[in-house]
């Protein structure tokens, strides 16, 4: 069993599911009661969209102080316990990280050039993901991405059900 506590969530642009999913973990961290430092970031940098803002504030997350980074720009960038890729673009361009580095891939649509719905569907599947990871790291284990897609697929589930 690996000790998870830093947290790298990466994507291309830095500019919405990363910052959701950085939201969301800190969010879930803090409702467990577990100490973890997060950070997202991206292989490009850009700016944080206003509609992530926007429905990240509907559940009370605010991501209005959040900017774009990338890698290079965090402090030790070599040094994360988790790295979670959550776009195809991303998990091709990442990085090699030491083997003590446990690397994630699960990807979300990006909800760019898409109304408020579509970025509520992927906020909220974001959501559940992060709440899995968390609550796994919390009971001392390393996420999987096994764990992390059967979370959003019981999302996607109850979503279907009404």
């Amino acid at each position: 069993m690996t000790s998870v506590n830093r947290i790298l969530i990466l994507c291309t642009h830095n500019s919405a599911r990363s910052q959701m999913a950085e939201g969301w973990v800190r969010h879930h961290a803090r409702e467990t009661g577990h100490a973890l430092e997060v950070w997202s970031a991206g292989t490009e940098r850009t700016q944080v969209k206003a509609d992530a803002i926007t429905v990240m504030g509907e559940v009370g997350i605010d991501l209005g102080s959040h900017t774009s980074k990338r890698l290079d720009e965090l402090p030790e960038p070599w040094s994360f316990d988790l790295v979670l890729t959550v776009c195809d673009a991303a998990q091709e361009t990442c990085p090699s990280y030491p083997a003590r580095t446990t690397r994630l891939h699960l990807s979300f649509p990006d909800p760019s050039g898409h109304d408020l719905s579509r970025w509520r569907d992927v906020r909220d599947a974001i959501g559940a993901m992060s709440r899995a990871l968390v609550e796994t790291i919390a009971h001392g284990d390393t996420p999987s991405e096994g764990v992390l897609r059967e979370a959003v697929a019981a999302h996607e589930a109850g979503m279907a059900r009404g």
